[in-house]
């Protein structure tokens, strides 16, 4: 009987030999549970992700939408604010810049993995100061506004995080 690990070391060459025939099936062939799962894998350790001066880069997004069509005043944006992994607090979505992407392009995907939106990437807000958890040295960070075209209803990290829109005054005054 052949063991366990020959079978799983045969499985991987055979995905990554069809892989790149895959990803040429145009979805409409795909059931939709496999389309969807192909696309709700978060990216994950950070072995790929940029440091300087030993600390991770980190950028991300403060994504807002208009409650109206046309928008007057800061009462009409909305701004949307995720839970914390551990689910104490709300913030932005951020994390680490990875070496293939540039600035905007981390901003993005780390937005659409934690909150499950899409929308346009605008100009960088300028450094984002915080504390990091394991000392208490602050770090510099990027954070760009995204005005979000559309709101997903399956996301990397749905069943970790909760979403929610709130009026840019709860922001300063604290969300409850």
């Amino acid at each position: 009987m052949r063991c366990l690990s020959f079978y799983l070391t045969n499985l991987t060459n055979l995905l990554n030999f069809l892989f790149p025939f895959l990803i040429k099936i145009p979805s409409k062939f795909l059931p939709v549970q496999i389309e969807n799962m192909v696309t709700l894998v978060s990216r994950t350790g950070r072995h790929l992700q940029r440091y300087e001066k030993g600390y991770r880069l980190v950028v991300g997004c403060i994504p807002y939408r208009y409650k109206s069509q046309e928008p007057a005043s800061v009462e009409e944006i909305e701004v949307l604010v995720i839970s914390a992994q551990n689910g104490q607090g709300m913030l932005f979505p951020k994390g680490g810049w990875e070496n293939d992407e540039c600035m905007e392009e981390a901003a993005k995907r780390e937005t659409e993995e934690e909150a499950g939106v899409i929308g346009v990437v605008q100009d960088k807000l300028g450094p984002w100061h915080y504390k990091s958890k394991r000392s208490c040295i602050m770090h510099e960070s990027y954070m760009f506004p995204l005005l979000v075209e559309e709101e997903l209803d399956s996301w990397p990290e749905k069943n970790i995080r909760k979403r929610r829109w709130v009026c840019v005054d709860a922001c300063f005054h604290g969300v409850d």
